[in-house]
């Protein structure tokens, strides 16, 4: 029986084609779908990346619970505008230890992919408290209640432990370090020891007062500690080197 028959035969039996077409199907799924769930197979490494702190990452979640994304991108696209305007388009890398992904699809506020360290702490502090004394025209509205409110660290080790769950390498003494850490870089090292948070974070990690109040470590530590890590773990530099050895 020739090839072209047994086709014949398979078209003619519409469960049998059913039966094929599932199977197919499942096929092409499981090739196409499996390597996704392992993330150095999408993601292209890239030196310097990191998880976020304790602090940062209770700054995040503020960041989530005021629905920050709704108005700020997270993402510079690869287009000649966007990046003059923003720097170095996005990096796969740069989001892979997020969840969620905070890209955003909207900007009534420019693009905050690259914002760490473009302001200083006190900058950040007047804008959240009332943003039209710096930017007139913003309709951002008022978070000067953040600088009232402490920081919910009391259960920050259980986050990092989650996240550790779904892919992000928080070692058993980042987790067992957690509050500690976070306080600690709320503080700064002009007040308390942070090797140990330099040696589980890396040198780089910024450790201070930031919103001026050394009594209390507030929700506006938290969130300007995160503001001030977004877009600086990457040393863009290094990345343009490489793309341009690679052309």
């Amino acid at each position: 029986m020739s090839l072209l028959d047994k086709h014949k035969k398979l078209e003619r039996n519409s469960l049998l084609l059913l039966g094929m077409t599932v199977v197919v199907i499942l096929i092409g799924g499981i090739v196409e779908i499996v390597p996704l769930f392992r993330m150095e197979t999408i993601i292209e490494p890239v030196e310097g990346m990191r998880p976020y702190t304790p602090l940062e990452l209770a700054g995040q979640n503020i960041y989530m619970r005021e629905n920050c994304s709704v108005c700020h991108s997270q993402q510079i696209r690869p287009l000649r505008d966007e990046v003059v305007r923003y720097g170095h388009y996005s990096l796969a890398a740069e989001s892979m230890y997020d969840h969620p992904f905070l890209w955003g699809s909207k900007r009534t506020g420019p693009d905050l992919a690259r914002l760490g360290g473009k302001y200083s702490d006190a900058w950040h502090v007047a804008h959240m408290i009332e943003p039209r004394d710096l930017v007139p025209e913003s309709v951002m509205p008022s978070y000067s209640f953040l600088m009232r409110n402490g920081a919910k660290l009391h259960n920050i080790d259980k986050h990092l432990k989650a996240l550790r769950v779904v892919g992000v390498p928080y070692s058993d003494d980042m987790i067992a370090n957690a509050r500690i850490d976070a306080n600690i870089q709320a503080i700064g090292d002009d007040v308390a020891d942070t090797d140990g948070l330099a040696k589980r974070y890396g040198d780089k990690v910024n450790a201070r007062d930031f919103d001026g109040q050394p009594n209390l470590v507030s929700e506006m530590d938290a969130l300007i500690a995160y503001l001030q890590a977004l877009g600086t773990f990457v040393d863009f530099e290094s990345v343009k080197d490489v793309e341009g050895g690679a052309q």
